[in-house]
């Protein structure tokens, strides 16, 4: 018989910086992502399921998430709803010197649920830290961001940068899926899954 996953819902970062500040997040744009954001908090709280809030922060001559700046704050619609724990983190993974996994451990956490910004840096360094410490990891792509980049390693947009990760993390990682999809999940007490690395190559070379 099957058990119902124990989820907790991450927010990652839902900060002003991406709103009205230097890191403006383009894909899904942020009157996609954010109203999705709000209602998954909204259907966890009701569901019972623990809401941990995430907040970046830099050193005060950062240009960006300056700890006590405007851009670090976070996003009015994120602190205005209840939540079960507040993150404070400096790295990309929330797991790096926090103590997230204490509380998943004391929570018995087994599937973390991801939305937030952005999701080629800190959700994607965190998926792939609690795949490896044997959790369950779901992706709300809706309800997650990317920003175009370019370097000497080459040019991307938002869009490229965002559906590639999300296919990743399909791969083999976590189960991506929409908000409405997983709110369903959700209600359901029913546990969503990744593909696989072959079977996600095999599709594409046929």
């Amino acid at each position: 018989m099957s058990t119902a996953p124990r989820r907790a819902l991450l927010v990652i970062d839902v900060q002003n910086e991406y709103f009205t500040g230097n890191l403006p997040i383009e894909y899904p744009p942020v009157t996609t992502s954010l109203p999705n954001i709000v209602q998954a908090m909204r259907t966890a709280h009701a569901a019972g399921i623990p809401v941990v809030v995430v907040q970046h922060g830099g050193p005060a001559t950062s240009p960006v998430f300056a700890q006590g700046s405007p851009g670090w704050q976070l996003r009015e619609e994120i602190a205005a709803l209840p939540r079960d724990h507040l993150v404070h983190k400096t790295k990309a993974s929330v797991f790096a010197g926090t103590d997230l996994a204490q509380w998943l451990e004391q929570h018995a956490i087994d599937t973390l649920t991801i939305v937030g910004y952005m999701t080629h840096n800190c959700d994607a360094a965190t998926v792939y830290e609690a795949s490896h410490r044997g959790l369950k990891v779901e992706v709300l792509a809706d309800a997650t961001g990317a920003l175009p980049y370019a370097n000497d390693g080459g040019r991307a947009s938002a869009e490229e940068i965002h559906r590639v990760f999300c296919t990743v993390f399909h791969s083999n990682f976590a189960a991506v899926c929409s908000t409405g999809q997983w709110e369903a999940a959700a209600a359901g007490g029913v546990a969503l899954a990744p593909d696989n690395v072959y079977l996600s190559n095999r599709r594409a070379r046929s």
